[in-house]
């Protein structure tokens, strides 16, 4: 058993909370799986060292808090000290969609790929305009729920957001761009903005979504793969090739609303508040067009009933 785990058992957190094992470790903290000795409830439990300054989970807490109530965002249970460590407990939710990703051989169907990208737009679009930047778009945070939320995507980590301005601000404008560009989320899924360290708006997180569509229904994206020497030659490398393609380069053999949706994103000029209904309606029209419905039978739900079929045929 972890250390850790079999301390926090001795006396609980909050007086109330367990450790059952560690699910989860990023650069700054870890999650683990806990449960409420006195309900039983289930629950994410995210720790953080006190050497970590400044806390980035105390301003994560803080960012969830505001946004709880909305559609998709995980519930705050309690949020504190225990020892040396800062605790952020939370709702506890499903695989993430990079793990149905790689359940689903690394690709998703048109038909996901839709019916994901209908409830990750007004997930952003409510986030924005409660003036937040998520700056970390990508699949690993974008989880399901579970129960009788397991077809609902969550958006989670919020340690990379930000709250924004509704100020207008020239492309070209040098003051906004730091002198040492310094990529702020994740390479494969940034913006070019993110990349350049510029000041980021709802243009960006929405630009991070593309990118992550394309992912999922090609499997792949162009930047994957690239050689370089280090780390900052590859973010490097990846900016350099997210800005030589075109969007009608980057969405070949798709359905033409991803190059339109990429076209449509880029062109906004920083503060310029997107037209969310309009992207969301030009996706719910390739679905139309395919005969397709949004009936919450994902891929990773298909592949688990027939999983489940050839069990029951081998009794």
């Amino acid at each position: 058993m972890d250390v850790f785990v079999a301390k926090v058992q001795a006396r609980p957190i909050n007086g109330q909370w367990s450790l059952v094992k560690k699910i989860g470790e990023g650069g700054f903290s870890a999650v683990y799986l806990g449960r409420n000795l006195t309900t039983h409830e289930e629950a994410a439990l995210k720790l953080e060292h006190k050497s970590v300054v400044p806390s980035i989970l105390s301003e994560e807490a803080e960012r969830y808090k505001s946004v709880e109530s909305l559609t998709g965002i995980p519930k705050v249970y309690w949020y504190g000290w225990h020892d040396d460590y800062r605790v952020l407990a939370f709702e506890l939710l499903g695989p993430s969609l990079e793990d149905l990703y790689e359940y689903c051989g690394c690709q998703f169907s048109l038909k996901t790929t839709l019916m994901v990208a209908d409830q990750l737009l007004p997930r952003l679009r409510a986030l924005h305009e409660r003036e937040m930047l998520h700056r970390d778009v990508k699949p690993q945070n974008c989880l399901l729920g579970c129960g009788i939320n397991g077809n609902v995507v969550y958006i989670t980590d919020f340690g990379l957001a930000d709250e924004h301005e509704h100020t207008m601000a020239r492309e070209d404008d040098e003051s906004s761009i730091t002198r040492q560009p310094r990529l702020l989320g994740t390479a494969r899924y940034a913006s070019i903005r993110g990349h350049e360290g510029r000041a980021q708006s709802p243009k960006d997180d929405l630009e991070s979504l593309g990118y992550m569509l394309l992912y999922f229904i090609k499997g792949k994206l162009p930047w994957q793969g690239l050689k370089a020497h280090d780390g900052a030659e590859k973010e490097r490398l990846v900016m350099e090739k997210k800005k030589s393609l075109t969007a009608d380069q980057l969405c070949a053999g798709l359905p033409v609303e991803f190059a339109q949706y990429m076209q449509y994103v880029k062109s906004l000029r920083r503060g310029e508040t997107p037209d969310y209904s309009k992207l969301r309606e030009r996706f719910q029209a390739i679905a139309t067009r395919e005969g397709m419905e949004y009936d919450n039978v994902f891929d990773w739900t298909e592949r688990e009933y027939l999983k489940q079929v050839m069990i029951n045929d081998s009794d």
